[in-house]
């Protein structure tokens, strides 16, 4: 999660760092004197370039990920990159591991799963298609489950919006995309769906980001045999591992840091549909880094699915508005 007290609601990340995407629930973010009052004008402006920056640093860290991928392979790759970041995280957070319960730890270790078979699925789909275009498949796991847990009506026309936007990615040409790319693209987001709602569950149940920290070390813990058995000795080279940390740095570090600095200063609705932008994203950075450029039909692609994005992220928010409006309360659940 991106916040100091991870919410319960369901909050989509993104595959390289945790960070909100289209939400059906606005998640919460509790202060000891009621709900956190977001100021506008200049401290919302500078919200809005912390998330574009940390967006850019996930996106541009992908990028560059895949240019180690002809020494590392990509199950090397992801391995560096989980590994130095829980390696990261336990430093930052030191998290406390004793006093929870079997349920507890099972949570934990299935978020840690759904985290690491992200990342992997995820590096495995940019090996093999453009970075915009597995963005763009990858998200139609949190879309799906933004739909399914709205229960709108107007959710349905977000959902057809992104079934256009997909069709349009693949008509022309699929055989390009790479069926493998596809697929991998589509588990990632499945497994960004199954990660959303473990997510919100380990928030629940452990402090700050003490179950982030913990999670990515079990994704380190399943990678890192993975990438070592794939990649061998060249994984240890000084250069690899540092392009490794490097990545680590681009993909959790600075994202961290500054989506951590923006929910300070922006409502959580806002941050999410800043944050769908990210195929976006993810297309120019594959075309500056990897020189990956993308079809008109593609490109219109890319642009229906951040729209449905945005639509989702809207409708859910008025849905958690009128919820905390009939409650009177914040809007959270108490946990």
């Amino acid at each position: 999660m991106t916040s100091t007290e991870p919410s319960s609601s369901i909050t989509p990340t993104s595959p390289t760092s945790p960070a909100a995407s289209p939400v059906p629930d606005t998640p919460k973010r509790p202060s000891a004197s009621g709900p956190l009052r977001h100021a506008a004008g200049r401290g919302t402006v500078g919200g809005i370039g912390l998330v574009l920056a940390g967006t850019l640093s996930v996106q541009f860290g992908s990028a560059f990920a895949a240019l180690l991928f002809p020494r590392a392979g990509a199950l090397g790759t992801v391995a560096l990159r989980v590994t130095f970041a829980a390696l990261l995280l336990l430093v930052v957070t030191r998290p406390r591991l004793r006093g929870y319960s079997r349920a507890d730890w099972a949570v934990v270790a299935g978020f840690g799963l759904a985290l690491g078979g992200m990342n992997m699925l995820f590096y495995q789909a940019i090996d093999r298609i453009p970075l915009g275009a597995a963005v763009t498949l990858e998200v139609l796991g949190p879309l799906l489950l933004s739909v399914v847990t709205s229960r709108r009506a107007a959710s349905l026309l977000w959902a057809g919006l992104a079934l256009a936007g997909v069709y349009l990615l693949g008509r022309s040409d699929f055989g390009h995309l790479n069926a493998a790319g596809v697929a991998f693209a589509l588990g990632a987001g499945v497994m960004w769906a199954a990660y959303i709602v473990l997510n919100a569950r380990a928030g629940a149940r452990f402090p700050r980001l003490d179950g982030l920290a913990i999670a990515m070390s079990v994704a380190a813990l399943v990678s890192l045999p993975l990438g070592v058995g794939s990649a061998g000795g060249t994984l240890w080279e000084p250069t690899v591992l540092g392009l490794g940390l490097g990545i680590a740095v681009m993909s959790s570090g600075i994202p961290y840091t500054l989506e951590l600095l923006a929910l300070r200063r922006l409502p959580a609705a806002t941050f999410a549909v800043l944050t769908s932008l990210a195929p976006a994203v993810a297309a120019l950075a594959g075309f500056l880094v990897l020189d990956q450029g993308l079809s008109l039909p593609q490109c219109v692609a890319i642009a229906l699915v951040i729209a449905a994005s945005a639509g989702a992220v809207r409708t859910g928010s008025r849905r958690a508005g009128a919820q905390v409006e009939s409650n009177g309360s914040d809007g959270s659940d108490g946990r």
